[in-house]
């Protein structure tokens, strides 16, 4: 009989008190492999190893390419790096970012789901934005557990509340009951074995791998959005998984709805901003070119750049 012996982990603002609990209050003997995404500055030294093995004496370290699988680990992303699962083996990419991440939730929660099927447990804990609800959706499609920090008890609620409204969460904790409920999911044996090996999965995988996204179909998972990519302009596909709805451009970043209109209202603030800074240049340009002419005592002229400042400062 197959058990769930995969378990992923997504966490952002917050997360760092709740993963160290978490990883305390393990049994030192547990038998599953643990893969967790926290994101971090791509300049920050990964700290969370040498932190949890002072809790734990099960070994946590930065995962390695191609590094193979084995019970009894904590592999944890590196900086800049997505973390990724295959049969047997991790994967650790460049690939591009998703909902402005590197590494990103939904990359590893999508290829667990992907080579592991039912044997996942997703864990989505404290985090602003939404990164994981569409890694999330898809282990729970694939007949993986689908576990959710309780809002009230994270320190940042948007990432648990983002998943408890997309996704039907298999469990609710907060972080004191999380390490005695995975206890109890990793013995049990008597799970329905499912795998689903879907196309648009595997091409989503492909380009977290650091695959060329255009040639591994970027553009075929989709419908073509009016919407353009907010790091390169490129276009962006509309991706519908059930009642969740997110965007992937041409050359492989990923957005939820959340993290791309938190970008384009950004996008418009700069602009707005920076179209006032070009107006005050102007203003103060044309006043000092009216306050020279009128020392010239062209005062014909100085007037003409002293009106043309009135009026750009009213507009």
């Amino acid at each position: 009989m197959e058990k769930r012996d995969i378990i992923v982990i997504g966490a952002s603002a917050g997360g760092f008190e709740a993963l160290k609990k978490l990883i305390l209050d393990l049994p030192a003997d547990f038998e599953a492999s643990i893969f967790i995404v926290w994101h971090m500055s791509p300049d920050l030294r990964g700290v969370l190893p040498d932190v949890f093995n002072k809790l734990n004496t099960i070994h946590a370290a930065n995962a390695y390419d191609n590094e193979p699988i084995v019970g009894n680990r904590i592999y944890v992303a590196p900086p800049d790096h997505h973390l990724l699962v295959e049969e047997g083996k991790v994967r650790v990419t460049r690939g591009p970012k998703e909902n402005r991440f590197r590494p990103a939730v939904d990359p590893l929660f999508r290829s667990a789901a992907y080579a592991y099927g039912s044997r996942v447990i997703g864990v989505v804990l404290s985090g602003g934005l939404d990164d994981g609800t569409a890694g999330l959706w898809r282990i729970k499609y694939s007949g993986g557990t689908t576990i959710v920090q309780d809002p009230a008890d994270a320190e940042v609620p948007s990432m648990p509340e983002s998943a408890l409204r997309e996704v039907e969460v298999d469990y609710t904790v907060p972080v004191s009951a999380l390490a005695d409920l995975l206890v109890e999911l990793v013995k049990d044996t008597n799970i329905v074995s499912t795998l689903i090996k879907d196309e648009k999965t595997k091409i989503e995988i492909n380009i977290a791998a650091q695959q060329n996204a255009l040639h591994k179909g970027s553009l075929d998972i989709g419908a073509m959005s009016p919407y353009t990519c907010p790091e390169c302009h490129g276009v962006l596909s509309k991706i519908v998984d059930g009642n969740l709805i997110r965007f992937r451009c041409h050359t492989g970043h990923a957005y939820s709805l959340d993290t791309l209109l938190s970008l384009l209202t950004e996008e418009i603030e700069d602009s707005l901003y920076s179209a006032i800074r070009g107006m005050d240049e102007s203003i103060i340009l044309l006043n000092h070119i009216g306050d020279h002419l009128a020392e010239e005592n062209q005062l014909q002229r100085a007037a003409i750049f002293f009106r043309t400042a009135k009026e750009a400062s009213e507009r």
